[in-house]
């Protein structure tokens, strides 16, 4: 079976449970082991077409509402001038995912008066789980990653899948994090956190942001 490379990043690696475990594992990773597949196997899961957006300067603040504007891309949700989120985000400490959420989460209206609910789900290193990230970047959402204090968004993960015939377990273990630096718009713009050279420990979390009209 497939170990992590730390205590600190077991959460990266996701089992699922084949036969008469099946339904339970559909609950947590949202399916059974594939079929017709050799492993291990190294897939890949991003999102694409997300708008080419530069932060108009390096300060947090700014770089924060571009990548939302980025994850988001709807300028009446955030964050152009009288949108949804603008003075939430505008309100919330970029250094801290938490604020972020916490100013976010809830109720908000467009300039038109229309109410939409914000998701805001933050996500501490330890609970960040494979599965749902997979799940989540499948379904075309790029998250927040904040990384040695700075923010980027992950449009993207590389993974592992592995299978062990023994126990029925399957496996996807998370290698590389696909991120987007919004401070930049050449080369330095795309950039990759590597679960075996980069240091997990500088790693402050995630955070899934959704909006819905009410």
């Amino acid at each position: 079976m497939t170990q992590p490379s730390s205590c600190g990043s077991a959460f990266l690696v996701l089992a699922k449970f084949a036969a008469s475990s099946c339904l339970a594992a559909a609950f947590l990773a949202g399916g059974c082991f594939g079929q017709g597949l050799t492993y291990p196997s190294i897939q890949e899961v991003r999102v694409s077409s997300l708008p080419s957006l530069m932060a108009r300067s390096h300060d947090p603040s700014d770089v924060l509402l571009t990548s939302l504007d980025t994850i988001l891309h709807d300028k009446s949700v955030c964050c152009a001038k009288d949108s949804a989120l603008e003075d939430s985000a505008q309100k919330a400490d970029p250094s801290s995912l938490k604020d972020i959420a916490a100013k976010m989460q809830g109720r908000h209206l467009l300039s038109d008066g229309r109410p939409i609910v914000i998701t805001a789900e933050y996500f501490e290193p330890a609970a960040i789980n494979s599965g749902n990230l997979i799940a989540t970047l499948g379904e075309k959402h790029a998250l927040l990653f904040q990384w040695n204090s700075q923010l980027y968004v992950c449009y993207g993960v590389t993974y592992r899948k592995d299978y062990d015939p023994d126990t029925g377990t399957e496996l996807d273990t998370i290698q590389k994090f696909l991120l987007l630096d919004t401070r930049y718009s050449d080369s330095r713009r795309a950039t990759v956190f590597n679960r075996e050279t980069d240091d997990w420990g500088k790693v402050q979390g995630m955070l899934r942001v959704t909006a819905a009209q009410q």
